[in-house]
């Protein structure tokens, strides 16, 4: 008798087959994508999805990681390349306007839009998204107390309540982008958040 053996089909792709199940995740949320989803669109049996990935939940966290660094990079750049606070926020909302109405890709962010309809057996999975956004709300939370330290902020600015509107902010361009704003519509987002910049008097 033949065994046959159980594993990566010949020639696999794992870098191509990680960048479809993250196109499918994006547009679909965790609930929403079935291992046959993943298999079909991967192109590979569950038997292969298995070895190469683990489980669904184990692909979803490795697509979640692979989205911060490629797509999601857009944040942590902004904020680090530019020197001044107000420049490094302008610039992660704008780019954020282009990014979430990209048409080469599923609209509004993963980590954001893949965070509904969860089940209590899937709850893990909701809290491990929630904490990649509560992340996110710290580093603006540090980005802005460095701005208050150097005396960029006016005094009286609560920089966690101001970390939380850029995040709120950010959120809703998400969903805005996934009900089919424009990118030339959340630029003029962009433009009204930032309006809100705390001033200095006789700055």
């Amino acid at each position: 008798m033949t065994v046959t053996k159980r594993g990566r089909p010949r020639g696999f792709d794992r870098e191509a087959a990680l960048a479809q199940a993250t196109r499918l995740f994006w547009e679909h949320g965790y609930e929403g994508t079935s291992i046959a989803d993943l298999t079909r669109v991967m192109g590979v049996s569950p038997p292969s999805l298995y070895a190469a990935f683990g489980d669904k939940r184990a692909l979803f966290a490795e697509v979640v990681d692979r989205y911060g660094d490629t797509f999601g990079a857009f944040m942590s750049r902004a904020l680090d390349e530019e020197g001044d606070a107000r420049a490094g926020f302008d610039r992660m909302l704008r780019e954020a306007a282009v990014s979430y109405t990209d048409p080469l890709h599923p609209a509004g962010c993963l980590v954001i839009t893949a965070a509904t309809n969860y089940s209590a057996q899937t709850a893990d999975v909701q809290r491990d998204l929630r904490e990649r956004r509560a992340a996110n709300v710290r580093r603006f939370e540090e980005r802005l107390t460095e701005a208050e330290q150097a005396g960029a902020l006016p005094e009286g600015v609560e920089p966690r309540a101001l970390a939380v509107y850029f995040a709120a902010v950010i959120q809703g361009m998400s969903q805005q982008a996934r009900d089919g704003a424009s990118a030339a519509e959340l630029e003029r987002v962009a433009e009204l958040a930032m309006a809100a910049w705390p001033v200095r008097r006789g700055a």
